[in-house]
């Protein structure tokens, strides 16, 4: 078997707009691109991903990925996500690549274990693992076997979308709530869970 993660990415320089109060445009721009190299460097320490695929219209960002080893796709056009998703999904089918990981650069908290932890739920086909952001609307991760199992539906509400779709077909889903990976950096709020669990993590 073989599995690629597909890491998409908004503009460096545009992306977190939501922290414009409490951060400038250089350091969301410098947050943003740490944030995507600790997501390359993360993904390419896990033995079972065979490739990285980063997703953007942003060439600073597919500039930084291809640094670090990634393959890139860029949007073309006027961007939208899931039709650029669906480009990386049959660019990975056509490699004859199973399965398929997409998760977004802005998980501050993902760690090789938690990756690990969630793949050993995979292995009966066809099947789709979700983990929803801490909101239960986002999707934070999703791993799909086959690749083209469903179509992407990115954007708001996206989990019950991605949810509907699976079962709607009759896929095997496992839902995976995970606190590290359900965190994402899109309002001041998340930042300060964030700093909340790091201090918690270093108490211990």
């Amino acid at each position: 078997m073989t599995l690629w993660a597909i890491v998409p990415v908004k503009p460096l320089r545009r992306g977190k707009s939501r922290l414009a109060n409490i951060l400038t445009e250089d350091e969301r721009t410098a947050l943003n691109q740490n944030l995507l190299v600790n997501t390359i460097k993360t993904l390419a320490s896990i033995d079972r991903i065979h490739k990285i695929m980063v997703v953007s219209r942003d060439p600073a960002a597919l500039t930084v990925s291809r640094e670090y080893g990634a393959i890139t796709v860029r949007e073309n056009g006027n961007p939208e996500l899931n039709t650029a998703l669906r480009r990386a999904a049959a660019v990975a089918e056509s490699q004859l690549v199973n399965e398929i990981l997409i998760i977004p650069a802005d998980i501050p908290l993902i760690s090789k274990d938690e990756i690990n932890t969630i793949l050993d739920h995979s292995g009966k086909p066809p099947e789709m693992i979700i983990c929803p952001d801490r909101r239960d609307d986002g999707t934070n991760l999703l791993y799909l076997n086959p690749a083209g199992l469903i179509h992407f539906s990115y954007g708001n509400g996206s989990f019950h979308k991605h949810l509907t779709l699976a079962e709607k077909d009759g896929i095997r889903i496992d839902i995976v709530r995970s606190e590290k990976i359900g965190l994402d950096l899109d309002l001041p709020e998340d930042l300060e869970l964030l700093k909340l669990q790091q201090d918690s993590e270093f108490t211990h």
